[in-house]
């Protein structure tokens, strides 16, 4: 590795408890991050209490949090932080995240932040590309409706946008709705019944295809989304694949790092 050792570029993922999941998701856009930015040290950080608990209790895997990742650069030597995050929204989640790094804004020459993933106009179209291209091979008869997580955030408003943009780009048997916001599966279901097709394939609309895309996407349980297709006797098929798995958004992560770097000078 050539990097100065002043440099580096933390990045930050809500995490997740899935081990495969994580090898094809957050590791990947780390190690594409690494690959693309040979001068930067990539550290991680993930903001989920919950998860990191589960890890050090179950597999006594420790990954920080942005506190203690921020702490270890410092004592690393490090000076110039560009913060990353995986999230897709700049929601709660970021927020929180952001005012973690800033605390520590006295310990660095400086801390620059590179948005989440829908951030403009462009970082939608990019994603819409993306998720199409991965689906490229489906019939117009084919539904795929993808899962999002929502949030009581503002910013949940992107998801029923989203759905729209879909649409006006062509792609009418793209849907996307949210486990915890709007669009409801409730919403989805009378969408997708109303175009009808053959099949419905559910895809999770988050980095990670983790326990949201396992019990409440992909479960047997009345409440999943799985479940209230196939009531209405659809054939269903889960996709369990985070969008950290796409070429195309992993790219996009890139181009954020790249705009941070390029906002210091």
């Amino acid at each position: 590795m050539n990097h100065t050792a002043d440099k580096a570029i933390l990045a930050v993922s809500f995490g997740t408890s899935y081990e495969t999941a994580r090898k094809a998701t957050i590791e990947k856009i780390e190690n594409d991050i690494a690959a693309a930015f040979p001068d930067y040290r990539v550290y991680r950080a993930w903001t989920s209490k919950k998860i990191l608990a589960v890890l050090k209790k179950r597999d006594n895997l420790y990954i920080p949090n942005v506190m203690e990742a921020m702490a270890q650069m410092k004592s690393d030597g490090i000076t110039e932080v560009i913060v990353q995050p995986t999230h897709i929204l700049d929601g709660i989640e970021n927020n929180i995240m952001k005012e973690e790094a800033l605390s520590f804004r006295d310990d660095f020459r400086s801390i620059s932040f590179g948005t989440p993933l829908i951030s403009s106009q462009e970082d939608a179209d990019a994603v819409i590309g993306a998720v199409a291209e991965e689906f490229k091979n489906h019939r117009d008869d084919t539904a795929l409706v993808l899962m999002g997580h929502g949030t009581s955030h503002k910013a949940n408003s992107i998801y029923a946008q989203l759905d729209s943009m879909f649409k006006a780009h062509g792609h009418s048997n793209i849907f996307l709705g949210t486990v915890e916001g709007n669009p409801t599966i409730q919403d989805l279901v009378k969408e997708v019944c109303s175009y009808s097709p053959r099949k419905v394939v559910l895809a999770p609309f988050m980095i990670v295809a983790g326990d949201h895309a396992h019990n409440d996407m992909a479960g047997d349980e009345p409440d999943s989304w799985a479940y209230q297709f196939r009531q209405k006797n659809y054939e269903v098929q889960p996709v369990l694949k985070g969008l950290g798995e796409y070429p195309g958004i992993r790219s996009l992560f890139i181009d954020h790092v790249k705009q941070a770097i390029a906002g210091q000078a």
